[in-house]
């Protein structure tokens, strides 16, 4: 499972005003911090002024801040808010399944099962628990530390007996 951009930059956002609670944050630093676009920055901040998450404020001098308390607002429930399609298979969506499997299928019981506890761990963490302190974030252009390369151990299946 994959999520949208849209939900990452969404937490990304969250997760900066979390961390400057004092203080108006603009797309402008915003878009530059994450190098994001302007304009994909402000479709995600006016939805969550909608959903009266942030508080905006227009003008020179303007900008944006979170309303809400960090501890009070669940990464599960801003992850649900943000994704637009949890239909990890085509079965999970009984208006255009045509699997010929379906009426005797465990895969789509299996990816339920999965997707909740996916849901369930997220929703055992709070902004606050994400939300790093400003002084403990690197500086805009600063750079990147080394990632370390992520391996995948695959086992070979066993040929079929002779």
């Amino acid at each position: 499972m994959r999520l949208a951009e849209y939900t990452d930059y969404t937490l990304r956002v969250l997760m900066y005003c979390a961390a400057r609670p004092q203080q108006l944050v603009t797309i402008g630093e915003l878009a530059e911090r994450h190098g994001v676009s302007k304009n994909h920055l402000m479709k995600i901040v006016n939805d969550l002024a909608r959903q009266g998450v942030l508080e905006t404020t227009r003008g020179r001098g303007g900008g944006l801040r979170l309303l809400a308390d960090p501890a009070t607002l669940r990464v599960g429930d801003v992850v649900r808010a943000a994704e637009t399609d949890f239909r990890l298979v085509e079965c999970f969506d009984a208006e255009v399944n045509e699997c010929l499997l379906s009426p005797a299928c465990r895969l789509k019981h299996l990816f339920d099962s999965a997707l909740r506890a996916f849901l369930k761990e997220l929703d055992g963490a709070t902004l606050a628990d994400l939300a790093a302190p400003a002084a403990a974030l690197p500086k805009p252009g600063a750079p990147r530390p080394p990632q370390p390369p992520q391996t995948i151990t695959l086992r070979r299946r066993k040929p079929p007996p002779a």
